[in-house]
């Protein structure tokens, strides 16, 4: 009896730590089923609570795309993450592979140096940033923004990446180095598709975190529209948006900056786990 009390107890408690999760899980649900709602509604609908009332308005995301330079935006957008995540690959994957596979003079130093990088909050860094692109010219220009994504997430991906490459074992890029491979050919074709788990788990996490990211844009954009990104041009849209009382077009452009980063999570959440996890055993 006192076995079988043990066990319902053990269980109850199994049960309650579920219970912030299932909380979490339904307000996120309902939460975002309602935005994704409204932003096929009217703003009347909206504000008197009969979502789709009048059917389907396709039409709330087609004026925001065509009247407030989403286009624009989302192009600018897509070519920062994307450039600057193929950057910061080509140069954390050398970096952490030297970190993690060779014996130098001041190895520990230079890790160090990394993980020191990753706790400098980038606020700091803003008034000499800016006194340095302000010098080189460079202030209001889409290179900027691809320059400052790239450097301030390089410590992050090779502190990541240095874990990861430590699981693969080194007898395969020994292997291919007898085979006449150079050493530059054995990290690419060898070791870099064998951490690709690790690697493409830590560009969605690059990706994410450039595609949201609104303080360094703000800050280098310098008013100049035809290089803002999606998150400058959503609060533009919001700010617009409050004067002329068009909060349906203000949840379809809400939504256009927030499913394609969730879209591409759920399309490779698997590789993430794998990534995330494989970081953590040594071969």
């Amino acid at each position: 009896m006192k076995k079988k009390r043990t066990f319902t107890v053990h269980r109850a408690l199994e049960v309650l730590k579920y219970i912030p999760l299932v909380i979490w899980v339904v307000f996120f649900v309902f939460a975002f089923g309602w935005i994704l709602l409204a932003s096929f509604s009217t703003t009347r609908e909206i504000f008197s609570g009969t979502l789709l009332d009048s059917g389907v308005h396709l039409e709330n995301y087609t004026n925001v795309w065509k009247d407030n330079n989403v286009g624009r935006y989302f192009i600018n957008s897509i070519l920062c993450s994307a450039l600057s995540c193929a950057f910061i690959i080509l140069i954390s994957a050398p970096a952490a592979y030297v970190l993690s596979k060779k014996t130098f003079i001041g190895k520990k130093l230079t890790f160090n140096i990394f993980v020191v990088g990753m706790s400098i909050p980038q606020v700091m860094l803003i008034i000499p940033l800016y006194c340095w692109f302000v010098r080189a010219g460079l202030v209001g220009h889409l290179i900027t923004l691809i320059i400052l994504y790239t450097t301030l997430n390089v410590p992050y991906t090779v502190y990541f990446l240095t874990a990861f490459f430590s699981s693969v074992p080194s007898a395969l890029a020994e292997a291919a180095r007898i085979d006449g491979c150079s050493q530059t050919g054995a990290l690419w074709r060898i070791m870099v598709p064998m951490a690709s788990p690790g690697i493409i788990t830590v560009t969605i996490f690059n990706f994410m975190n450039t595609w949201n990211e609104y303080f360094m844009a703000l800050i280098f954009a310098n008013g100049n529209d035809e290089i803002r990104t999606l998150s400058m041009g959503l609060q533009n849209i919001i700010t617009a948006m409050t004067y002329t009382g068009n909060w349906a077009g203000l949840f379809a452009a809400v939504m256009m900056v927030f499913l394609p980063t969730f879209i591409l999570y759920l399309l490779l959440s698997d590789k993430i786990v794998s990534g995330i996890t494989g970081g953590g055993v040594k071969g």
